[in-house]
């Protein structure tokens, strides 16, 4: 059985062509780091989004982040849940089709929104806790590549409510209490993680991830035939 990727390849052979050179030259000019073997596809593809470097050590993982992640996945019909549409829109519909992934967000809701103003929150609040109610949170793989709030809400429900996910990707861009979210995050133990250190992240960033991750995952999924 052959143990080429195909699903989470490019689809055409001048565009795996391509990645693949771009993928050697990141290699080559990176230079040293500590990442593992496992991490280090995800941060390349990171760097692969955006022609930056600097997510060669701003990029930290939970020691279980890539294993818990994989696992998620291979399990089929593991939920995303993102904080907003534009990861939803990014994620490759046939790469997650092949694991049996819906992708979810709620952040343009109209009871979110309305909740939000009720409140006196965000609706990036809002739509994490309507994630929760709908019971998607527990078991799932949770990307947040635009609001702070939303994240600062996950650790909130992780360390009070008992919520479980599968797996954070938390990369929220920004000025006010992005930093800060991602350093709240990080200093979570029961639940895997993978974050940028700083204000700097994005939407983009958490596709690239999670692509990195799919391929990890359908690599492993061949290897064990």
């Amino acid at each position: 059985m052959s143990t080429i990727n195909t699903v989470t390849e490019q689809l055409t052979r001048a565009g795996q062509a391509i990645e693949h050179d771009s993928f050697a030259i990141i290699d080559a000019e990176a230079g040293p780091h500590h990442y593992t073997p496992a991490q280090w596809p995800i941060v390349r593809r990171m760097i692969h989004a955006n022609a930056d470097f600097e997510f060669n050590g701003l990029t930290d993982f939970h020691p279980q982040a890539i294993e818990a992640g994989i696992a998620a996945l291979l399990r089929g019909g593991t939920p995303v849940v993102a904080d907003v549409e534009m990861i939803c829109s990014g994620l490759s519909k046939p790469r997650l089709a092949h694991f049996g992934v819906q992708t979810h967000q709620f952040i343009s809701d109209a009871d979110v929104i309305a909740q939000a103003q009720a409140e006196d929150t965000t609706r990036a609040v809002q739509a994490m806790r309507k994630a929760q109610r709908l019971g998607l949170l527990h078991g799932a793989i949770v990307g947040i590549g635009n609001a702070p709030t939303a994240l600062i809400e996950l650790v909130r429900l992780v360390q009070y409510e008992g919520v479980r996910p599968a797996l954070v990707v938390g990369m929220p861009v920004g000025f006010v209490s992005a930093a800060e979210s991602k350093d709240l995050m990080a200093q979570v133990t029961d639940v895997p993680w993978i974050v940028i250190r700083g204000r700097k992240g994005g939407s983009t960033l958490v596709v690239a991830a999670l692509h990195a991750l799919l391929a990890l995952a359908e690599a492993q999924q061949k290897a064990l035939g």
